[in-house]
């Protein structure tokens, strides 16, 4: 089973998230407003797979941050309450065995904690192991000047006192319906999380759900050249962006496009040296 939850909405600047592009290219596939704003969303991954893990990535920014810089700059909305919308899905929050943050900015990951009836936070997941990279959790601690206002230490360091916290070194197999690799473009140690959702044959890559994160933010951005001016390594971003995208056409695997709000997920195919939306009806 493969599902997603659309966890809430915000704002972000059309330069910013196309960086270099020039928007009479970028603004055909994705819309603007007159202050050159696009909407974006947060689309929480949720997936049952047949070794017995139920996986949720990304489960988004959270309620109790939101009056908090920098979450005020970026006017979210239509916020949902992650606990409250998997148990309409039929999960519990105590069911969750992993929760994949593919990477620690804070609309990621903030979700992941929140304060309880007396006022402290905790973890919502109390029984998940939370992947991040060592990379990535190293970065949160000593952040470059460039995505210092990115990171909330405070959500994995009440993760990390509860022994939740696994860091990953490496690409890895975790178990059978889990790979993790790593980028180092849009922030050092980036997780792409390749996850085989419940009912799939062992080998069929076909029902391969890819979260790539914010490698691949929006479905614009399967066109390579189009890197975010967030990315602290665009040269980097390329490359990972190409392969993630090759294999993605050459498995048949579901793209996830986390920030999308309108196109969550597709297929793509290869056409020549470019790249096409196949959108799942």
């Amino acid at each position: 089973m493969f599902k997603l939850i659309t966890t809430g909405y915000f704002y972000a600047d059309g330069g910013a998230m196309f960086g270099a592009t020039p928007k009479v290219t970028w603004s055909r596939s994705y819309p603007v407003n007159e202050r050159n704003l696009c909407v974006l969303a947060m689309h929480a991954g949720v997936v049952r797979t047949d070794d017995g893990h139920v996986i949720i990535v990304d489960p988004g920014v959270g309620q109790d941050q939101l009056k908090d810089t920098p979450a005020i700059y970026y006017q979210f909305y239509d916020t949902v309450d992650i606990c409250e919308a998997l148990r309409q899905a039929g999960t519990d929050p105590e069911d969750v065995t992993d929760v994949i943050f593919t990477h620690l900015h804070f609309d990621h990951c903030g979700a992941a904690v929140r304060k309880n009836a007396d006022g402290i936070p905790e973890p919502v997941f109390p029984n998940a192991i939370h992947w991040v990279s060592r990379a990535q959790y190293e970065c949160e601690r000593n952040p470059h000047p460039l995505e210092a206002y990115s990171f909330l230490p405070v959500n994995t360091g009440i993760l990390e006192k509860a022994g939740l916290l696994r860091l990953v070194e490496a690409a890895t197999e975790p178990f059978d319906s889990l790979r993790i690799q790593l980028y180092d473009g849009h922030t050092l140690g980036q997780i792409a999380a390749f996850v085989k959702a419940a009912g799939s044959a062992a080998k069929d890559e076909v029902s391969t759900v890819i979260f790539p994160g914010d490698i691949i933010p929006l479905a614009s951005h399967i066109v390579p050249e189009r890197i975010s001016a967030y990315d602290l390594h665009p040269a980097l971003s390329y490359n990972g962006k190409v392969e993630i995208l090759e294999k993605a056409s050459s498995t048949g695997g579901t793209l996830v496009y986390f920030h999308d709000a309108y196109t969550p997920c597709s297929t793509v195919k290869k056409n020549g040296s470019s790249y096409q939306l196949r959108i799942k009806n």
